[in-house]
């Protein structure tokens, strides 16, 4: 524990949490982080930052699978610890969940006992990427609760268990929805709307994707 006086406490960098379909441009927003960045894919889509000179790329692969836990926090470990990478960038958090909990589900027959472990590997995940002081990029994929006269207020969430997205992103500064309008790639940042979002960074609510991580833009009427 860390205790700072008269409200002395350090700049922290920045966290950003985007979820959104397939296709929608989630991994391309990667490319406005400047520094060099350091890519862990858990869904094989890396083709959009192919030839990318600044970004280094830890691939998981299916026989990453049974140690899935082991091998993240080995590799995360290293990046966090290091001066060479400016900017941490976990794409898709969906697929990461999925491989964690088909371990802990398979070690154990307590349903509400692997997700409460889900939830804490999870926060413990989201701490170490806070307590790094790197600027982090997370993606994941977004579920649809249907239509049924909900329109589009509250109607998507981030694909993930509720309560463990809620001890991941709590550390999070901004959580957004992207989509596409009119052939506009847009993020939804305003908690109101009833989906899944926040904003502690500035007054922003509805911005175009490629404004992401600029900090004086125009919001989108």
């Amino acid at each position: 524990m860390k205790f700072y006086p008269n409200g002395a406490v350090p700049e922290q960098a920045n966290m950003y949490f985007v979820y959104g379909d397939g296709g929608t441009g989630k991994t391309s927003l990667t490319k406005q982080f400047r520094g060099n960045k350091m890519l862990f894919s858990f869904d094989l889509s890396t083709n959009v930052i192919r030839g990318d000179r600044d970004t280094s790329v830890v691939q998981i692969e299916s026989s990453d699978a049974p140690t899935i836990q082991a091998t993240v926090t080995k590799w995360l470990t290293k990046a966090l610890r290091t001066d060479e990478y400016d900017v941490i960038i976990l794409d898709n958090v969906t697929a990461l969940q999925n491989l964690v909990l088909e371990n802990i589900d398979g070690a154990s027959k307590d349903g509400r006992q692997n997700y409460q472990k889900l939830q804490l590997w999870f926060r413990q995940l989201g701490t170490a990427l806070k307590e790094s002081n790197k600027t982090i990029y997370a993606t994941a994929h977004q579920i649809d609760n249907g239509g049924d006269g909900l329109g589009e207020n509250g109607r998507f969430a981030a694909d993930m268990n509720e309560k463990t997205f809620n001890a991941f992103t709590s550390m999070f500064d901004v959580v957004g929805r992207i989509y596409i309008k009119d052939g506009i790639h847009l993020i939804d940042l305003d908690p109101e709307n009833g989906n899944h979002a926040k904003n502690r960074l500035d007054d922003r609510k509805l911005i175009e994707a490629g404004d992401l991580i600029q900090q004086k833009l125009k919001e989108v009427i």
